[in-house]
């Protein structure tokens, strides 16, 4: 890694900095329509504290060059609570750095932190970029499909 990351909770103030990061991992993932009122309004819930999740920041420098949403997540076949990771973004500028790493492993902290057994994840079957981060990081790839029905 070429600089110092930090990695901590985003905070109140440094919140309306992180919306253009959400804006872009919308836009890696193909959204049509990044709304960021939506946005603002959504991702506020994740402020620490919070009873739904937690917003992690990557900062190099003094910037904001990455983030982690973490859901507070269920499993009824383990009957236990989970972290789900389910966005994991950094900023162009940073890639190759060992910053989505170290959001993997404080995504991590925090799961022991909540005293859950494991953090879950899911990327697009052509991201391969990701797919060696993760498959580097001991996690299992599993054998579930994901569907999605819009209503």
């Amino acid at each position: 890694m070429s600089a110092e990351v930090e990695i901590a909770p985003i905070t109140t103030d440094e919140f309306e900095g992180l919306l253009p990061l959400i804006a872009a991992y919308q836009r890696f993932y193909e959204v049509e329509d990044i709304d960021d009122e939506r946005n603002r309004a959504f991702f506020r819930r994740f402020l620490a504290p919070s009873e739904d999740g937690l917003l992690l920041g990557a900062r190099s420098e003094g910037r904001l060059v990455g983030y982690a949403c973490l859901y507070w997540h269920f499993s009824s076949l383990e009957a236990c609570e989970s972290v789900l990771m389910n966005d994991l973004y950094v900023d162009e500028s940073a890639r190759g750095q060992g910053v989505g790493r170290v959001l993997i492993e404080a995504s991590v902290e925090v799961a022991r932190e909540r005293d859950v057994p494991f953090v879950e994840w899911s990327t697009a079957p052509d991201n391969e970029t990701a797919q060696r981060l993760y498959d580097s990081t001991g996690a299992e790839r599993t054998e579930w499909f994901s569907y999605e029905l819009r209503v």
